[in-house]
Order: structure tokens, then C-alpha cells, then sequence
């Protein structure tokens, strides 16, 4: 019976996080368009409800019933799959992602995470990696060159910047001797670990911003390059799933540096529930991704590859140096 209700515990946890994750870009996108409205003293959307609120309801209306189209000459297998493989890895992510300890619910302790894995942070990267498959699927199967050059920027952007990524929270893992996501934020109850790495926190959200592909790093969309990047020739859903997948990385990215670098849920001088300092750090890291949207140019192709081999691979070795010979 315990088994019963422990298996039926995670299936609401993991039905409850798919729910959130697919609504999730509907206020995003309304979010970010008032941002874009304010910062250029504009209204942004005010006709389709109040404030315009029900606008992310009409343009997810509009996805779903536009004509599906895929272009004659395309691989129609790899073509479908594309959208499913670039949307599918950052949901999985989520089923490592603890958002807290424990709540008590009628008495029962429930824990605020699907599965506290030992090796959470290799899970997250090694899945996150998987989402260039969709990436370079999408661009190839459609059989126009616009769309592949836009998949081949992408793809060596996301490979290069993969990696100082990756070597940007060897020193988190040096200080919290763990790599449990629980564990670290753990390991940040006294102090957060933003004050023993401020290199690599820079580096990881540097990298993060390249991994969503977000301006000032959005080469693979450069509309006067490319038209649209590698999904130039997709249309109503599955353009969608590809949106998706784009807010969803960018909140993902703004949960890890919540997480590895200032103390997931645990909060400073106010006493608020544990929940609700995590909510507010990512809302606070997500606002930062819609406001560089908005401030930043983009950079050009070379630039995007030397700030990536040249400055922040050195840096994130440099980092890690330092930190195993202050804390070894």
C-alpha cells in the first residue's frame, strides 16, 4: 500500500510539473512583452483583455489552429521529430529540480522534488545536451539552406558553450562535496556560494544566456541573416513546441543559478516561507533575461565564439584552479 501511494505521489508530482512547464510561456511571453513596452516607453499589448492579458490565450489559439505545412522536399520523419526532441529534454531536467525541502499537506510530509538523485547535476547537463539533436534535426530535415546554416550555429554554439558551462560549477561541487542539488543548496545555509564564486556564477549565467539562445546570443535566429534560424519552415505546433522549449531552458537556466550560487531556498534577514525566496530568485533571474533582450545588441558570429573559447573557458579553468587550492 505504501508502495501504492508513494508511486501515485510521484506520478501527481511529475503531471503537476508538465502542467506547469507547458502554461508557463503564456505569462512569460505576456511578461515580456510589457518589459519590452515599458523599457521603449511604449504600452506593449493592450487590446485582447485587460493590460492585454488574454493575449498569450490568442496567440496559443492561433498556433494551434494554423495550417501545419512542411515543405515538400523535407524528411518528414526527422522534420516531426525535431520539435519533440528539442522540447522533451529541458522537461525531463525538471524531475531533478528540488524546489524546496518538505511542505506538510493534511499532516504528510511531502518533499518539493520528484527524486533527490546523488549525481543530479551530471543528470541535468547530460539530458540538456540532448536538445541539439532537435536543433540540428530541425534545420537538415527541412531541406533549406537558411535552416541549416541557422542549426549549424546553434549547434556550435551550444557545444561550445556547453562546456564552460560545465567547468563554471566544478567549483560549487568542490565547495558542497556533493553533486545533489539538495545537497548543495544545503551547503549554502550559512553563506551562499555567490560570495566564494563570483567567477564562476558569471561564467555559468554568461553560458546560460548562449544555451537559450537569448540575445545578446541569439545567432541562430538573426532575422537578417536567417530569416527565423533553424526553424524558419516550421508553422503552428510545432513552431510552438520550439517556443516552448525556449522558455522553458531560460527558466531552467535561471533555477540552476538560483541553486548552485545563491541558496536556493534559503532566504537572508526576511523571513519568508522557504518556497517563496526560491520563486522570487528566479522571477529576479528571469527579469534579468528579459531585460537584456531589450538593452543588449547582438553580437556577431566571431565575437559570440571568442567570448565563449577565449574568456570564459580561461576563466572557468582559472576558477577551478583557484578554488581546489583555497578549499583543498
Amino acid at each position: 500500500m505504501e508502495l501504492v501511494v508513494a508511486l501515485g505521489l510521484i506520478a501527481f508530482k511529475v503531471a503537476l510539473l508538465i502542467a506547469i512547464l507547458l502554461l508557463l510561456p503564456l505569462p512569460l511571453t505576456w511578461m515580456e512583452r510589457k518589459i519590452a513596452g515599458h523599457m521603449q516607453q511604449r504600452m506593449g499589448p493592450m487590446r485582447v483583455g485587460w493590460h492585454g492579458l488574454l493575449q498569450p490565450m490568442a496567440d496559443g489559439i492561433k498556433l494551434l489552429t494554423k495550417e501545419d505545412h512542411i515543405p515538400a522536399e523535407a524528411d518528414r520523419f526527422l522534420f516531426k521529430l525535431a520539435p519533440i526532441l528539442a522540447m522533451v529534454p529541458p522537461f525531463v531536467v525538471f524531475v531533478a529540480i528540488p524546489f524546496g525541502e518538505t511542505v506538510s499537506v493534511l499532516g504528510a510530509e511531502i518533499t518539493l522534488y520528484v527524486s533527490n538523485m546523488n549525481v543530479a547535476l551530471l543528470f541535468v547537463f547530460a539530458v540538456v545536451g540532448l536538445e541539439v539533436y532537435g536543433v540540428i534535426f530541425g534545420g537538415w530535415a527541412a531541406n533549406s539552406k537558411y535552416a541549416l546554416l541557422g542549426s549549424l550555429r546553434t549547434c556550435a554554439q551550444m557545444i561550445s558553450y556547453e562546456i564552460p558551462m560545465g567547468f563554471a560549477v566544478i567549483g560549487v561541487v568542490i565547495l558542497a562535496q556533493s553533486l545533489s542539488l539538495v545537497d548543495i543548496v544545503r551547503a549554502q545555509a550559512d553563506l551562499w556560494f555567490i560570495v566564494y564564486q563570483p567567477v564562476g556564477f558569471f561564467v555559468f549565467f554568461v553560458a546560460g544566456l548562449a544555451e537559450a539562445q537569448r540575445i545578446p546570443f541569439d545567432l541562430a535566429e538573426a532575422e537578417g541573416d536567417l530569416g527565423a534560424g533553424f526553424h524558419t519552415e516550421y508553422s503552428g505546433i510545432r513552431f510552438a513546441f520550439f517556443m516552448v522549449s525556449e522558455y522553458v531552458i531560460m527558466v531552467l537556466v535561471s533555477v540552476l543559478v538560483v541553486i548552485l550560487f545563491f541558496g536556493g531556498w534559503n532566504g537572508v534577514l526576511i523571513p519568508l516561507p522557504p518556497l517563496l525566496w526560491f520563486l522570487l530568485k528566479v522571477a529576479f533571474f528571469v527579469y534579468l533575461f528579459m531585460w537584456f533582450r531589450f538593452t543588449f545588441p547582438r553580437y556577431r558570429y566571431d565575437q559570440l565564439m571568442t567570448i565563449g573559447w577565449k574568456v570564459l573557458l580561461p576563466l572557468s579553468l582559472a576558477n577551478i584552479i583557484i578554488t581546489g587550492i583555497v578549499f583543498s
